[in-house]
């Protein structure tokens, strides 16, 4: 199993790729004075985070100046994949609460299960308190990360490949 972790006071939280357009890996990294970790996610999670984020923010009644989300700091060795992530809101306390789960990958239903009831295999959290002014500066660091990929097929909005694109818009 994973490890987990908790950060109350974040420091440090940017997401960021490695690679070349098309083929490239993307990585969160969430920290604080102490400690930091880096986990693997698909660039669709980084996208929909910074726009529930900016939901979330626009929905405050005061946001502070964001604070520049820094780069990746290497090595970049990610501790596990992500599955899910959810977001919560601690507004008396102007923080955002990040929860980062681990994808666990489904294993053979046990045939003596018939309600589902045996599986317990949970997967590694990260719980991290992050401050709106860090929330704000993802999203626009976020928005620029993915100005940084593949051109979109002006017709179906699928990235284009340097190889060729099969658009099903001209099927």
């Amino acid at each position: 199993m994973s490890d987990s972790f908790e950060f109350r006071e974040v420091t440090h939280f940017t997401a960021g790729a490695i690679g070349e357009p098309g083929g490239r890996v993307f990585y969160l990294q969430v920290g604080d004075e102490s400690a930091m970790v880096t986990v693997k996610l698909e660039k669709q999670q980084v996208k929909a985070l910074a726009q529930f984020l900016r939901g979330v923010l626009d929905d405050l009644p005061s946001i502070p100046n964001p604070t520049p989300a820094p780069e990746l700091i290497s090595p970049t060795v990610p501790e596990w994949t992500v599955g899910q992530i959810a977001v919560g809101v601690d507004e008396a306390d102007a923080e955002v609460v990040l929860v980062i789960e681990e994808l666990v990958p489904e294993e053979d239903e046990d045939p003596d299960d018939d309600l589902g009831l045996l599986d317990e295999s949970t997967g590694a959290k990260i719980r991290a308190h992050i401050d709106v002014s860090h929330a704000a500066g993802f999203i626009t660091m976020s928005d620029e990360l993915m100005t940084k990929g593949r051109p979109p097929c002006r017709l179906c909005g699928q990235p284009l490949d340097p190889s060729g694109h099969a658009c099903p818009r001209l099927n």
